[in-house]
């Protein structure tokens, strides 16, 4: 653990909390995170009882630590009452996450009881509240006691959180080749930041050493600009082109909520609650890609693409996501028919996520050519991102056609895509 020359935030500022100068130390992620916690709360230091830290594997980001103070005479779930997540940034993730934007994300969504309060920063990572519950897994995802929660709850997000929350003043002297990031015919019509433009930025943020480096990342920025001009401006449900998105949908970030001061067992597979963590990736963006990235997690990091959901499990959790957003969007002197928007809606969106369904690939694939090339997590990279890349240009060949005119056998993932 060390100290920095960080300093806190202004007062005045969106990110302004309980600041701790203290650099959490991965290569002593136990006793950095026993001292994290310790400062935090000084009382835990002394009182009776011990501090437990454990320790979480499943990201692939950041390292995060649940830390709980074993009061005497309380139960597991009254001292989870108390407990605290510790999320320590991973090295160089700046390149790839806007920090100010994350707090302003978590803040808003804490305001609103869709987050976990947030407590405090250090220098590299912040703490909250430990939601109570069970982490989902790829295959939790595939549930549809978890899937149709999860649908409520992204549907709830999408009608009801402001993305002026996570926006900020454009730059109208952009250079022109960037206008496909947020602006159309010299007019800024999307806000900034969003989908598109971060998407440029990790682009340009690539490794360009190489002859070969080089020439990836134009590829890469041509077909970006492409599916900007086609997708960028699809039209949302009631006018919301581009609505609050969390961007990282995965399992890992899906907690399947478990009340205070109930004990539930793990055959229990009653219908409860879901909450989204971790919001580092949150951008406005239009509601089919996160919603088709989402889905995409159903494969997890493994890739499985015999999971992904077939046609009948899409509708069944677009019925839940409409339901949801039309619950938190439709005003008591609305005159639309809810029964024919339903419908209406469950069509659009149908359409859309399909045709949407290989931009998660092209979205994580960039994101782990950059985690190659930075991160210290011990994870393939290389081979995640050709596997998500793999994903983007299947789709791509199915959408133009291609693959049926070369006669070559529909890819697991498509297949699985096409099922009813």
């Amino acid at each position: 653990m060390t100290s920095s020359t960080v300093h806190p935030p202004r007062v005045d500022s969106p990110m302004a909390i309980p600041y701790l100068q203290i650099t959490f130390d991965s290569e002593n992620a136990d006793e950095s995170a026993l001292e994290l916690a310790y400062e935090f709360n000084p009382s835990w230091r002394y009182a009776e009882g011990e501090v437990e830290i454990k320790q979480f594997t499943d990201g692939i980001t950041n390292a995060l630590a649940k830390a709980t103070k074993r009061w005497p005479g309380r139960t597991e779930s009254q001292n989870d009452d108390d407990a605290i997540l510790m999320r320590a940034y991973g090295k160089g993730t700046d390149v790839l996450i806007d920090r100010e934007r994350e707090m302003k994300s978590h803040n808003l969504l804490s305001s609103m009881g869709l987050a976990p309060a947030l407590l405090a920063r250090f220098n590299n990572g912040l703490i909250y509240r430990f939601v109570q519950g069970d982490v989902c897994t790829p295959e939790d995802l595939r549930r549809p006691e978890v899937y149709r929660q999860t649908a409520k709850l992204l549907g709830q997000w999408h009608a009801s959180l402001p993305i002026a929350a996570i926006t900020s003043t454009p730059d109208l002297a952009q250079d022109a080749h960037r206008k496909h990031c947020g602006m159309r015919n010299g007019k800024h019509t999307r806000p900034m930041p969003n989908l598109w433009s971060v998407l440029q930025q990790w682009i340009d943020s690539l490794p360009n050493g190489t002859e070969e480096e080089c020439e990836r990342n134009t590829v890469l920025d041509r077909e970006l600009a492409q599916l900007s001009d086609r997708f960028g401006d699809i039209a949302g449900l009631d006018g919301k082109d581009y609505v609050f998105s969390h961007c990282d949908l995965l399992s890992g970030n899906v907690i399947v909520q478990k009340p205070s001061g109930v004990e539930i067992s793990n055959g229990d597979n009653k219908e409860r609650p879901v909450s989204f963590i971790d919001y580092e990736y949150s951008t406005p963006g239009p509601a089919a890609f996160d919603i088709a990235n989402h889905l995409a997690e159903w494969a997890g990091f493994e890739c499985e693409y015999y999971a992904v959901p077939t046609k009948s499990q899409r509708r069944e959790f677009l019925k839940q996501y409409v339901g949801s957003f039309r619950y938190h969007s439709i005003s008591d002197d609305d005159t639309l028919s809810v029964e024919i928007d339903l419908k209406q809606n469950i069509d659009q969106l149908y359409n859309q996520i399909d045709d949407f369904r290989g931009m998660p690939g092209f979205y994580w694939g960039i994101w782990a050519l950059i985690q190659a090339t930075i991160s210290e997590i011990d994870f393939d990279y290389v081979t995640y991102a050709e596997r998500r890349l793999g994903e983007y240009w299947d789709w791509k060949a199915e959408d133009g056609g291609s693959r049926e005119r070369e006669g070559k056998e529909k890819p697991v993932r498509e297949r699985r895509w096409a099922e009813e």
